[in-house]
C-alpha cells in the first residue's frame, strides 16, 4: 500500500499546498485538515483505517503524537509516523518557499533507522546516602520503601539514634563505576556498635574499606566524587539545602531499581589504535577529550567502559584513525542521511539549502519557539536532529557541503560538550577553505537564533556533490578535493590536525628505522633491498611516536594535507649509500654508520684495538662469526666441558667400596 500524507493546517496557521507536497515528496496527500486533533479528529480517524496507520499513514503534525498513536490503538492500527512540517517549515517568514524543505523533511523521516545496539544494566536498589546526619537520615527514610539503603555520614558526626537503615561514619576516597556496579572505597570507616546503654556509638577507625552500590545519592554539598557527574547515570547528586532539588533526587533514586537497556554508543577496534607501542606514548586525544573518564590506556590501545561512556561522541571525532567509531548511529547511516536531505531539496527543485545541526532537546525546544513567538526557520534551513551534537566532527561538516549543503551551522546548547567541536569546527574551516560556510550556533533565545540564520550573506552551494562513501579519512580526502579542486599546495592545518607530513633531518637521521617499526598507522615504512626511509602521507595519523622514538630527534611533524595523489604513494624521504662487507661484499648497514662507528671505536676501545678486531666493524653478521672463529681468543676453542657428575656416580663409587 502507498503511503498517504494527512495534512493539516493547525487552526488556519500556516499554508500547506498538497498538490505541490506531492508532486515534491511523491507522497499521496490528502486535503488540508483544518484540526486533526480537535473538529477534524473523525477524518484522522478514516485516514488511519483507510490507510492502516503504520508507515502508511504519515501525518504532518508531532505536537500531537500522543492523540495520534492513542487514536491508532483505539482503532487497532499501527501508530502512525508523525512528522514536524509546522515548527521547522510551516511557521516561518517565507513559507511560501519552503516546499523544497518540507520535501527533504519528509525524505527524512521516512528513512530507516539503523537499529541501536544496547545491553542491559541491572541494579538491585542497593543505594548509598553521603552527607550530615540531617539530610541524609531524612532522605533514608523517604528511600527505604523503595531501595536497600546505607548511609555515609562524614567521621566525627554524631551516631544517630534510631536504626532504620545501616548507617557508618568515614571519608570517601574513590569512586569508580556507574548505575548497577559503583565501587566505593572508603578510609576512616567506622560501623556502629549496636550493644551497650545510651547513645549508639562508632567504632574504631579504618582504612581500605571498600564497598559496592547500585545508586550513589550524594547530598554533601562538596564537589562532585566522578567526573562530569551530570552524565554519570546512577550517581544523583543535590544541593542539601535546596528542597526541592533533594526531593527531586530522592524521587529519581526510588526509580533506579530493575532492568534498563543502554546504548552500545562506541565501537572500538584495537588494532587500528595508535595510543602507544613499545612503551611509548602517542596519540592520547581520546583520553583528554572524554568528560567522563570512561576511556583509559590497555597497553598499546585504549579501552572504553560502557557503562561509564555518556555517547557524547568526542572520542570519535577525534580519533585520527578510525579506532573509535560512533555506533549511535553508524559514521555511514549520518552520512547517508546528509546526503539524502540535500539530494531531496534539489530533487524537489530547490537550490544552495543550508543544514542546520542541532540536539533534540535544547535545539528542537529553541526551533519551536522561533516557530511560534518569532520569525521560524528560513526557507532553506534544513534542520537535522541528533541526539547529540558534541560528536559532530570535521568530517561530517566537510561531507555536508561536499554532499550540496551552502553551509553548515551547528547549534551548541550550555550543556554541550565542547571538547571537540571547536578543534573539529576549526580543522573543518581550513579544509573547506571557507570559514564562513561553518559555524557553532550559541543563542541565547529564540529571536536571536532566528537573526543569525535570516541575516547571513547566502553562499553557493556545491555545483557537483558527491556520495559519501567510506570511513570518515575518506570521506574527508573526497570531500576536500571536490571543494577545493584548483588547490595545488599542500593546505596548512591547525596544530594538532590528524593530517601531516613528517620533516626529517637528513644530517641527523641514521636510518636506524625505529620509527619505521613503531609506526602504528604503516604510514613510515623501510625498503628491505636497501637503505631507505619512505613515507605515505595519506596513511599518517600526526600521532607523533615516530618523533618521540627517534633517538637523534630528527622527526618533526609538519600538520597539513595534500590533496595530490602523491600523498597516496611512498615517497623516499630519506637514503644513504649502503655499506658492503670488507670480507664477502654482501651490503649491510648504512655506510655513513659504519664509518661513524669505526672513527668512535677503532683503535680507541679495547675490545677494538688492533687492526683486525677493527676490521670485523666492517663484516656483516656471518663474516664476523667466521673471523672470530678463527681468533686466538676464539670463546668456541676452549676445552670441553667437564661431565657432569650425578648421583649414580656417587652411588657407583660406594658400590665399589
Amino acid at each position: 500500500m502507498s503511503k498517504t500524507l494527512i495534512l493539516c493546517n493547525c487552526s488556519d496557521s500556516m499554508t500547506l499546498d498538497a498538490e505541490q507536497l506531492s508532486a515534491t515528496s511523491g507522497l499521496s496527500c490528502s486535503k488540508v485538515h483544518n484540526g486533526l486533533c480537535t473538529k477534524d479528529a473523525s477524518a484522522a480517524a478514516e485516514l488511519l483505517k483507510a490507510t492502516g496507520g503504520g508507515e502508511n499513514a504519515v501525518i504532518a503534525c508531532q505536537q500531537e503524537q500522543d492523540f495520534f498513536v492513542e487514536l491508532a490503538e483505539d482503532l487497532e492500527v499501527d501508530s502512525p509516523l508523525c512528522v514536524d512540517l509546522r515548527d521547522r517549515a510551516g511557521w516561518s517568514e517565507n513559507a511560501d518557499q519552503a516546499a523544497p524543505k518540507m520535501a527533504a523533511l519528509l525524505a527524512d523521516a521516512l528513512r530507516p533507522t539503523p537499529e541501536t545496539k544496547t545491553y542491559d544494566i541491572i541494579s538491585d536498589g542497593q543505594c548509598l546516602i553521603l552527607g550530615a546526619p540531617d539530610v541524609a537520615m531524612e532522605a533514608a527514610q523517604q528511600l527505604s520503601e523503595f531501595l536497600s539503603v546505607t548511609v555515609l555520614v562524614p567521621s566525627g558526626a554524631e551516631a544517630p539514634i534510631e536504626r532504620g537503615c545501616d548507617v557508618i561514619a568515614g571519608r570517601i576516597k574513590r569512586v569508580t563505576g556507574a548505575l548497577g556496579q559503583f565501587d566505593v572505597y572508603i578510609d576512616a570507616l567506622q560501623q556502629l556498635e549496636p550493644g551497650g546503654r545510651g547513645p549508639l556509638q562508632f567504632g574504631d577507625a579504618r582504612n581500605g574499606a571498600q564497598t559496592t552500590c547500585d545508586i550513589i545519592l550524594d547530598l554533601r554539598g562538596e564537589p562532585a566524587l566522578v567526573p562530569a557527574p551530570e552524565k554519570r547515570e546512577g550517581y544523583l547528586r543535590a544541593d542539601p539545602n535546596s528542597l526541592p532539588a533533594v526531593h527531586a533526587a530522592i524521587l529519581e533514586a526510588s526509580h533506579l531499581v530493575g532492568t534498563f537497556e543502554k546504548p552500545l554508543y562506541l565501537t572500538l577496534e584495537p588494532s587500528l589504535c595508535a595510543h602507544s607501542r613499545a612503551e611509548q606514548t602517542a596519540c592520547t586525544k581520546c583520553l583528554d577529550a572524554c568528560p567522563t573518564s570512561a576511556i583509559h590506556p590497555s597497553g598499546d590501545h585504549v579501552d572504553i567502559d560502557p557503562n561509564i561512556c555518556a555517547g557524547c561522541g568526542a572520542c570519535a571525532a577525534l580519533c585520527p584513525s578510525g579506532a573509535i567509531t560512533f555506533d549511535d548511529p553508524p559514521v555511514s547511516a549520518l552520512f547517508a542521511r546528509i546526503n539524502a536531505l540535500a539530494e531531496a531539496y534539489r530533487s524537489a527543485g530547490g537550490t544552495a539549502p543550508r543544514l542546520m545541526v542541532h540536539d533534540r532537546s535544547f535545539g528542537a525546544e529553541m526551533i519551536a519557539l522561533a516557530a511560534r513567538f518569532d520569525r521560524g526557520l528560513p526557507a532553506d534551513v534544513i534542520p537535522m536532529d541528533l541526539e547529540r551534537v558534541s560528536g559532530f566532527g570535521h568530517a561530517e561538516m566537510l561531507a555536508s557541503l561536499a554532499s550540496g549543503f551552502a553551509s553548515v551551522d551547528i547549534l551548541v546548547s550550555p550543556t554541550t560538550d565542547r571538547s571537540a567541536l571547536d578543534s573539529e569546527l576549526a580543522l573543518a574551516q581550513a579544509l573547506s577553505g571557507a570559514e564562513n560556510t561553518l559555524r557553532l550556533l550559541e543563542p541565547q533565545e529564540p529571536s536571536a537564533l532566528c537573526d543569525m540564520l535570516y541575516d547571513t550573506t547566502p553562499q553557493t552551494a556545491l555545483a557537483n556533490p558527491i556520495l559519501p562513501l567510506g570511513n570518515r579519512r575518506q570521506v574527508t580526502r573526497l570531500a576536500v578535493k571536490a571543494l577545493q579542486p584548483s588547490v595545488e599546495a599542500p593546505i596548512a592545518l591547525p596544530e594538532q590536525a590528524p593530517y601531516g607530513a613528517v620533516l626529517m633531518d637528513k644530517d641527523a637521521c641514521t636510518l636506524c628505522l625505529s620509527c619505521a617499526s613503531l609506526c602504528p598507522a604503516g604510514a613510515l615504512g623501510d625498503n628491505p633491498d636497501k637503505p631507505q626511509l619512505r613515507f605515505q602521507e595519506d596513511a599518517c595519523l600526526q600521532c607523533g611516536l615516530c618523533a618521540n622514538v627517534c633517538p637523534e630527534n630528527a622527526i618533526s611533524l609538519v600538520p597539513q594535507f595534500d590533496t595530490s595523489d602523491a600523498a597516496l604513494t611512498q615517497q623516499v624521504v630519506h637514503e644513504e649509500e649502503p655499506f658492503e662487507c670488507v670480507e664477502c661484499g654482501t651490503p649491510f648497514g648504512v655506510k655513513s654508520t659504519i664509518e661513524r662507528i669505526m672513527d668512535k671505536l677503532a683503535g680507541k676501545h679495547a675490545m677494538f684495538a688492533t687492526s683486525d678486531a677493527a676490521r670485523m666493524i666492517q663484516m656483516c653478521d656471518d663474516c664476523r662469526v667466521n673471523a672470530q672463529f678463527h681468533q686466538p681468543s676464539n670463546p668456541f676453542a676452549a676445552a670441553d666441558r667437564p661431565r657432569v657428575r650425578t648421583s649414580e656416580d656417587y652411588f657407583s663409587k660406594r658400590r665399589d667400596h
